[in-house]
Formats: C-alpha cells, sequence, structure tokens
C-alpha cells in the first residue's frame, strides 16, 4: 500500500529558526521612524521613542518589529542613504538589545539592509520586490527572512493610473518569477515570504480582488504577508476620509484576511488586530 503524503508543515524560516505558522497567525508591528509616514510620520521619529515603541507593540502580542526609514505613501520622495541609515540604524540596536522578537528593516536599499543585519534585524522587508541585485546578493549572503512584495513603479509615481486586466494573476505571475529567481540566487524557498501590496499601484476594485483571491496567492505554498492598516482605500469603502475613521474597518479586514487564509499580518494597532486574529482562531478550531 503506497503511503500518503503527508502535508508539509507551513513554516516562515528566520535566521535559522522556523517560525510555525500552523498554531497561529503572526503579527508584524509597524514601526515608522520617518516624518513623513502617512499615518504616524514624526510620531516616533526620535530613537528613545521609537524604541519604547516598539517594545509596547511586543507587549501587545506583536510576533515581530518592522522597522522603516523611509515613506512609502503615495507620491513619497525618495530619501538618502545616509539619512535612511541614521533613521533606523540606532533603533533596531537599540530594540534588538530589548526585544527577543526578530526584527525587520522595511528598506528598498541594499546597503541599509546590510547595515540593519549587522545591526541585529533578521528579516529584510523589501517593497519593490528585490528588484535590485545587490539586495538579492545581501540576503542571499544572509540566513534573513525575507518578505517579497509586489508593487507597480515607485512610491512616487505608483497610484499615476495603475491598470491591471487580472490583479490577481498578475500578481500570482509575478511571485512565481521571484520564487525562481530567488532559489536561483541561493535564497531558500523556507525564507520567502510573499506581500500581494495592498494598496501599492492598485486601484480600489483592485486591493478588493487581491483580499479575496488570499489563497491564491501562497504561490509555492509560500505565506502570504497581507499589510493593509489604515490605508486609503478603506476611507472610500466606509464614507470617511479621517485617517482615525481607518481602524475599525482595518481590524475588520485583518479578521477577513486571516479567515481567508494569510498568515502574517502588518498592522499599526497590535493589540486590536492580533484580538481580531484570535478570535477568527478560534472559531476555525472548534468543534
Amino acid at each position: 500500500m503506497a503511503r500518503s503524503k503527508q502535508k508539509k508543515k507551513t513554516v516562515w524560516r528566520v535566521a535559522g529558526e522556523d517560525l510555525s505558522l500552523e498554531q497561529g497567525a503572526l503579527v508584524m508591528g509597524i514601526l515608522n521612524v520617518t516624518p513623513d509616514s502617512f499615518s504616524d510620520g514624526g510620531k516616533w521619529s526620535r530613537v528613545e521613542t521609537a524604541i519604547q515603541h516598539g517594545v509596547s507593540m511586543v507587549a501587545e502580542g506583536a510576533d515581530m518589529i518592522d522597522v522603516g526609514g523611509e515613506s512609502s505613501r503615495p507620491g513619497s520622495q525618495a530619501v538618502s542613504l545616509g539619512e535612511e541609515l541614521a533613521r533606523v540604524i540606532p533603533v533596531i540596536e537599540g530594540l534588538s538589545n530589548k526585544v527577543s522578537v526578530p526584527i525587520s528593516v522595511d528598506t528598498c536599499k541594499a546597503e541599509v539592509a546590510l547595515q540593519a543585519l549587522q545591526a541585529g534585524a533578521t528579516i529584510v522587508n523589501d517593497i519593490s520586490g528585490l528588484r535590485d541585485a545587490q539586495m538579492i546578493e545581501v540576503c542571499a549572503n544572509s540566513d534573513c527572512g525575507v518578505v517579497v512584495m509586489h508593487m507597480k513603479g515607485v512610491p512616487k509615481t505608483m497610484q499615476d493610473t495603475p491598470h491591471y486586466n487580472n490583479v490577481v494573476s498578475e500578481v500570482r505571475d509575478y511571485f512565481q518569477e521571484r520564487f525562481e529567481t530567488l532559489l536561483s540566487a541561493g535564497i531558500a524557498s523556507e525564507r520567502l515570504c510573499w506581500d500581494p501590496g495592498i494598496g501599492f499601484g492598485k486601484r480600489l476594485e483592485d486591493n478588493l480582488a487581491l483580499l479575496k483571491a488570499i489563497p491564491q496567492l501562497a504561490v509555492q505554498e509560500r505565506p502570504v504577508m497581507i499589510g493593509l492598516s489604515r490605508k486609503s482605500f478603506l476611507s472610500p469603502l466606509v464614507g470617511e476620509h479621517e485617517l482615525s475613521a481607518r481602524s475599525c474597518p482595518t481590524i475588520a479586514l485583518t479578521a477577513w484576511s486571516r479567515e481567508q487564509g494569510g498568515l502574517i499580518h502588518r498592522v499599526h494597532e497590535v493589540r486590536q488586530n492580533t484580538e481580531a486574529i484570535r478570535m477568527m482562531e478560534a472559531i476555525a478550531t472548534s468543534y
């Protein structure tokens, strides 16, 4: 009798450690150390304040902290290498001495990723999807976890009339190409995580289509990260354009995304979104 195949366990390998995603989804707390991020620009720009906020998010349940020093809001300008390094490296160094969870660096610059890994980060979160060959080299020479995001263009221009014939198919094809390229460069598949880039070069209908199709985005059985926290596409859905009105829709769609198979969730408000995720998981595992 032929043996039945065992289902492969879903893990995300970060710095040699397999983070299991079988028991529950992971929550990544957002720590923007920029003066101009759309949601909390300037709020955590002081090193000491940023570190304390990171510690607080871990206390609220964050499984990892994502430190970003360059705004990626629509229309934003790129910052210099020196400025980005000055923003993120002291925070990563400080956090690595205070928390035991993985620290992620949100950057498109290979040199920032390299110095962040040396400072204590163990995840590289690249919104450009490792388009830069030097970024691929940095990640291949490390054992870091890698978040590969889909984005058309760059933040400054990404919302200038984006168009897709079939956004789900295009994002899937992109992840398949990235999988093959990064694997051939020496990055193990277990280290990869996909982010469909909600709000990055996407229309409202594109964002909704991707959220509806999360199971289809887990190309090569790699986990899908969902980052929709406080995004502007939420405003027309609730008819309210104040930033404060996006918190409840974020929690609702985080819960929906978890139910659809999203296994990593990047959020600003850790406690509220973690509680929503755990409630969905409680229902899913109940008898």
